[in-house]
């Protein structure tokens, strides 16, 4: 088991909480998808460089790309002022979605917003 740093576990709000984190892309700024991270996962994207994360579905570790082969090359991690969300820049290998496409973030909601 990969151990976090505690400088950086006492910058969480709960380190025992799972952590939204939202996933964009380096170059063009894209959010690809949300995910969630434990305190497990963030310690083994951060020895890795290879984004990691906590399967709520599975209720296990899930290395994005493990299975698909869409992995995403870490380039950065950001803590919101809060210690409660994680903002991650990754290079993306094929698609971020699990249904193929590019983006979770592929439905707009036409609510008529200016």
């Amino acid at each position: 088991m990969t151990v976090l740093d505690p400088a950086i576990e006492a910058l969480l709000k709960d380190p025992s909480a799972l952590i939204p984190t939202i996933v964009q892309d380096l170059l063009s700024d894209e959010v690809l998808m949300l995910a969630y991270m434990n305190r497990e996962s963030l310690a083994i994207t951060l020895e890795s460089g290879r984004a990691t994360y906590w399967s709520r579905s599975r209720n296990e570790l899930w290395v994005k790309g493990a299975t698909s082969g869409n992995f995403q090359q870490v380039h950065s991690l950001s803590l919101d002022c809060d210690g409660d969300a994680l903002l991650i820049k990754v290079t993306q290998t094929g698609v971020a979605c699990h249904t193929g496409n590019a983006t979770c973030f592929h439905a707009p909601l036409d609510v008529g917003l200016q």
